[in-house]
């Protein structure tokens, strides 16, 4: 007679087991995805599972009744205490007697999907590089004499297939009064380095602990630091948080920080020191808004651009201001928290830092390719991570591409006459009346529009206007007939709007008027548009680079990824020549792709060996010492463009194609005088 068959499911996996194997001991040789934090004691429940009974057609079989052990003594002590859900088992209590179709609840698998939405929604399987273990250790023995690390050693290897494990001098300190408070039994928070690093034991418990273990995604910025905290059992985001990078204070772009590291002996470590005092509090400020103890968080991951990557480590970034912009390392890094001076976390915490594809191009744009996988999609994919500088990814399952593109800060209310950061009371959407060339506005914390009743109430000071809402400003004076393809704005006679003021040889237009109480006078002024046009003809610069290089003149999807790609509206990003032409339907936002991508490899040691290998098949395009780059820059100065005859846009959109010079002429009239 053969042995008894069981059938896992979800999985589908199966095999024949002897009579009394228990379905933990069934799981593990056919690997199903089935967690057990305490090794099949009956301590943690875990492992439960749901048996099915009757006739299953699909897989060939009749389960009866009696096909696993009678319910048990463990079993009722856990259900009494805790609860289970009727019909349940414990995997590690209830053994095989008959053929059987087992059903692993998701909340009992270990790498428990957790469903991102933005683009697309995707599966994140938990592996994360630190997880807890209950260890049963022997006693010890005077007839053979061993350690009790030692002893602990052992029995990882023989109970959980963990070899070569490390611990500090910290652990050792407690491991004995810790063994013997437990019964001889610890639970350890064990962390798997990478690649062939020993795994480490960052702290230890006596007995059974079901506490919380927590980590850090955390998307380092030139601008501002975002920092996500999870449960690293589940993957679950427990709060989320941001600070501006205190580096701004040296400069708000990247190359005027390397700029101020050449010019200030010891610029790079004053620097280094503001970065990493301000992560330390932002961790401390995420874990009390979550309500956590922040000696729970045992791990940290980064993604950063490469000068930001230099300074948290310490490392001057003057190689990355000239040619051949060589980094000091451009591999994944695995450290000590220590190393990074960082202490508001557990004092063993592990930081892994994602590898950087190149000298301009960084770890944050290998967490985009990491969370949005341009190398499995079968159409021609642009991937834009708007920033102060841009990271830019083109390619499909045939090859992928990268580059950095300088846009500076302008997209982020930077550099604009009434610009601010993103805040309650900064506009945020714009739109322009074509045949009034009025403007209504929305800003941040209210719905409402400024023209429905008891805006002004709801809305409170109106305080600047952020990037989204400058962009949307001057795509919407493009297409009111405010602004000419140029940049130049109208003056009220040429316009036929009054908002179209005098500004020197310039002319500005008046967004809101607050004077009248004592508030700001909101203009988008001559000067704003001249920024944005820099920015965005250096981000479609880039982009056009790229599509050079892989021979295409057009792509199928752009994906417009970071904090403030979520909150751009795609036809406005047209209209301002931002983006290479597509159908708006194909132009998508993926939220904070880096941070997501952070959120990956914090949740999975197998995402961070799939990154590290793709930064090598990247090919990384050098904008710097590209000469076409220019040529492109100068061609996309003008909005949308000056050449490209973007269709997609005109048929849905109607351009006015008006002609205004500096001096508030018509061009006509100045090219005759």
């Amino acid at each position: 007679m053969s042995d008894p068959l069981v059938i896992f499911t979800p999985s589908g996996k199966r095999g024949r087991f002897p009579v009394g194997t228990p379905v933990l001991t069934a799981a593990r040789q056919l690997g199903v995805d089935l967690d057990s934090v305490c090794g099949g004691r009956g301590i943690c429940s875990k492992c439960q599972v749901q048996p099915g009974f009757g006739e299953f057609a699909k897989h060939g079989v009749t389960v009866a009744r009696d096909a696993l052990s009678d319910w048990n003594a463990v079993e009722e002590r856990y259900r009494s205490k805790r609860g289970m859900i009727d019909g349940r088992r414990l995997g590690c209590q209830a053994q095989i007697l008959s053929d059987v179709v087992i059903d692993v609840p998701p909340e009992s698998q270990v790498h428990k999907q957790v469903i991102r939405k933005s683009a697309a929604e995707r599966e994140i399987a938990m592996d994360p590089a630190t997880r807890t273990l209950l260890v049963e250790v022997a006693e010890p023995d005077m007839h053979e004499p061993s350690g009790d690390f030692e002893r602990l050693q052992a029995a990882l290897r023989e109970q959980w297939g963990v070899e070569r494990v490390e611990a500090d001098l910290s652990i050792l300190r407690r491991l004995q009064p810790a063994l013997r408070k437990g019964g001889w039994k610890v639970t350890v928070a064990l962390h798997r380095g990478n690649h062939d690093a020993a795994p480490r034991i960052l702290d230890l418990w006596p007995g059974f602990f079901e506490g919380p273990i927590h980590g850090l995604a955390i998307d380092l910025g030139s601008t501002t630091i975002a920092a996500h905290l999870c449960d690293l059992r589940d993957g679950r985001v427990l709060a989320s948080s941001g600070l501006m990078n205190p580096q701004i204070r040296f400069g708000e772009d990247l190359m005027s920080r390397v700029s101020y590291a050449m010019m200030n002996p010891g610029g790079d470590v004053e620097m280094t020191r503001a970065v990493r005092e301000a992560i330390d509090r932002l961790a401390a400020e995420i874990a009390a808004e979550a309500g956590v103890d922040p000696a729970s968080i045992y791990e940290l991951v980064f993604v950063c651009n490469p000068v930001m990557h230099h300074l948290l480590l310490g490392i001057d970034p003057v190689e990355l201001g000239q040619a051949p912009f060589a980094l000091a390392t451009g591999s994944s890094l695995s450290l000590d928290a220590r190393d990074l001076e960082l202490s508001a976390v557990n004092p063993a915490a592990q930081v892994y830092v994602l590898p950087c594809i190149a000298g301009h191009v960084g770890a944050d744009c290998a967490a985009v390719a990491l969370a949005e996988e341009p190398q499995k999609s079968k159409d021609m994919v642009l991937i834009v991570d708007v920033g102060t500088n841009a990271e830019i990814l083109l390619g499909n399952e045939a090859r992928v591409l990268a580059c950095s593109s300088p846009t500076g800060p302008a997209f982020e209310g930077a550099q604009i006459s009434s610009g601010q950061r993103a805040a309650p009371g900064a506009i945020e959407r714009v739109e322009i009346d074509a045949a009034t060339k009025e403007p209504r506005f929305r800003v941040i914390g209210c719905d409402l529009w400024s023209d429905d009743p008891g805006f002004a109430e709801a809305a409170g000071p109106i305080t600047g206007i952020c990037g989204s809402g400058i962009i949307e400003a001057v795509a919407e004076m493009r297409m009111a007939g405010l602004l000419d393809a140029r940049g130049l704005i109208g003056s009220a006679e040429q316009t036929g709007s009054p908002r179209c003021e005098p500004d020197g040889r310039t002319h500005s237009y008046l967004l809101h008027d607050a004077s009248a109480a004592g508030g700001p006078r909101i203009l988008v002024t001559q000067g704003d548009i001249r920024a944005i046009q820099l920015a965005k003809s250096a981000l479609y610069a880039g982009a056009q680079l790229l599509m050079d290089e892989i021979g295409i003149e057009k792509v199928d999807r752009v994906v417009l990824a970071g904090a403030f790609g979520a909150h751009i509206s795609p036809k406005h990003a047209m209209v301002l020549g931002m983006i290479p032409d597509v159908p708006l339907e194909k132009v998508l936002s993926a939220g904070n792709a880096a941070g997501t991508g952070a959120r990956i490899a914090l949740a999975s040691v197998a995402a961070r060996d799939a990154i590290e290998e793709l930064v090598h098949r990247i090919h990384k395009v050098e904008t710097a010492i590209e000469p076409r780059f220019q040529e492109h820059f100068v061609a996309a100065n003008a909005i949308p463009h000056a050449t490209a005859p973007f269709p997609c846009l005109r048929a849905l959109v109607s351009l006015p194609e008006p002609a205004f010079n500096s001096g508030g002429g018509s061009e006509r009239r100045r090219r005759r005088g």
